[in-house]
């Protein structure tokens, strides 16, 4: 198995403390619905929001089978797929020390 740590950058410095657009609470909520798909698949080990107080981002950490590109589950993202502004960042995490 191979753990990364996903880290989610939004589009704009203070995404999450406003208003959202139509298209990226649409995102967001497909996002949500994505990720707890790959929870309950064993994929994830656990995901959420960030509020850092230099500007939020979102993380997730996820464990797969040797061999399997990280990046394509970032690829499959809505919110990556709807083109409104987000990147993301995989980084590999050599040991994974978790509870349970």
């Amino acid at each position: 198995m191979a753990s990364y740590l996903f880290r989610l950058l939004p589009p704009r410095q203070d995404f999450g403390h406003g208003a959202l657009t139509a298209a990226e609470a649409a995102a967001m909520r497909e996002h949500v619905a994505y990720w707890s798909t790959l929870l309950a698949e064993g994929k994830v080990v656990a995901f959420g929001p960030v509020a850092d107080p230099r500007g939020a981002y979102g993380i997730g950490v996820v464990t797969l089978e040797d061999g399997v590109d990280p990046q394509a589950l970032a690829e499959r993202d809505p919110v990556m797929q709807a083109g409104i502004g987000f990147s993301v960042e995989i980084l590999p995490m050599p040991r994974l020390v978790a509870r349970g």
